[in-house]
């Protein structure tokens, strides 16, 4: 199977491995996603999951066209495995390290992640409107989230990418980096965030996620009961402890 996967100091590091496809990824790929995010949840070891693609090429040049005509009906194509979606069910953080193009559905995976760094040689492109359709797996409402309705709208209607130092102004990468740098940078933000109290990460991201859609006054209350909830966790006690003692806390998730 073309995406492989490993855990190691609470980090799980998940590449679509198809090179040669530039890491496009099938319906059975789409299927091991699934399960590998579902696996990301449940393992309470795993705190911070990074995503990235092989090759040196290329992160995903999304959706293998071919397998398109697997689906002979458009309620087929409508139900289709959505990998992005599965990455954006995951309840910790994931990191994007984008190595190399990230077009169509390999760039709706990128915005799905909550953290996205990228080499010099990444590409951003939406290009499905110059095959005669448009994104399916959040492009537009994740774009527009991220760079602005402006940006956004450059890269839906003209389908040309965008270079990594534009991304990176535009806000839809964090860093940008020297290649051989990138998986190493990746892992040290996921080993940071892997370190600290897990029910706050997680909680964090819920946070995040619900400012995108309520109101600011709605969201100030949300984030306050999320606050009350977290600080009074186990957690949260031996945070406050290791500060007083001058020492680094131990988490536990509890």
């Amino acid at each position: 199977m073309p995406v492989t996967y490993q855990v190691k100091d609470n980090v799980a590091l998940l590449t679509l491995d198809r090179p040669e496809k530039r890491n496009a990824i099938t319906t059975k790929m789409a299927l091991r996603i699934r399960d590998l995010c579902e696996e990301v949840n449940r393992d309470d070891e795993v705190r911070c999951l990074v995503i990235t693609g092989s090759g040196g090429q290329a992160f995903c040049a999304g959706t293998d066209v071919g397998s398109l005509d697997e689906f002979q009906t458009p309620w087929q194509l409508r139900r289709r495995p959505a990998y992005t979606d599965y990455v954006r069910g995951v309840e910790k953080c994931v990191i994007a390290a984008v190595n190399g193009y990230a077009f169509g559905g390999g760039l709706e995976l990128a915005l799905s992640c909550d953290i996205r760094i990228a080499s010099r040689q990444a590409s951003f492109a939406a290009p499905e409107v110059k095959l005669g359709w448009i994104g399916g797996g959040g492009m537009a409402a994740l774009l527009t989230h991220s760079i602005g309705p402006s940006n956004a709208a450059f890269m839906l209607c003209t389908g040309d990418p965008v270079d990594a130092d534009r991304a990176l102004r535009w806000g839809l990468v964090s860093e940008v980096l020297p290649a051989g740098d990138l998986i190493g940078r990746a892992l040290d933000i996921a080993r940071t965030i892997a370190s600290r109290p897990p029910i706050a990460t997680q909680v964090a991201k819920l946070n995040l996620r619900a400012a995108h859609h309520l109101t600011v006054d709605d969201a100030i209350r949300y984030e306050r009961d999320l606050q009350t909830l977290t600080f009074y966790t186990e957690d949260a006690e031996e945070g406050r402890r290791a500060f007083q003692e001058k020492r680094p806390g131990v988490f536990r998730g509890r």
